[in-house]
């Protein structure tokens, strides 16, 4: 949680004039909360932040929806060691949220190392009073 506060922070120091809304404070929570879950090969975690109609376009093109996004995080031979997010930007709508950013991937998948920085796009919308991300892009910037 300690992270949480400081990515706030930090995105609060950027522009000292205006504070993080409530909305934009969760946001960059959950998508942190992402983060960890993915490190943890946390399914459950990840079940309850992406929406059942939740759709993955990975950075290769591969397209996934919900079922086998969760089966590719509880994979055992992924063993991610780092997952950061940097330079987060939330951008809200009536009950939509699109989050932008940076992201750092570094650990073994099937014996092969990878270390990937790239930018992600998450579309979150608030469904029953709760934030869900239906979409989730990414693309390399290096590998």
């Amino acid at each position: 949680m300690m992270v949480v506060g400081m990515m706030i922070l930090s995105a609060w120091a950027q522009n000292p004039s205006r504070r993080p809304s409530a909305d934009e404070s969760k946001l960059l929570a959950l998508e942190n909360a992402w983060n960890l879950a993915q490190l943890q090969h946390d399914d459950k975690a990840l079940d309850s932040l992406v929406a059942d109609s939740f759709v993955y376009t990975d950075y290769d093109g591969t397209v996934e929806n919900k079922a086998r996004f969760l089966a590719d995080i509880r994979d055992p031979e992924y063993r991610a060691t780092l997952m950061t997010n940097d330079g987060m930007k939330v951008y809200l709508y009536p009950n939509t949220a699109i989050v932008t950013g940076t992201y750092h991937a570094r650990g073994t998948y099937r014996g092969k190392a990878f270390d990937h920085t790239g930018r992600f796009t998450d579309t979150w919308i608030l469904l029953n009073n709760t934030w869900q991300c239906v979409a989730s892009h990414t693309n390399l910037i290096h590998k």
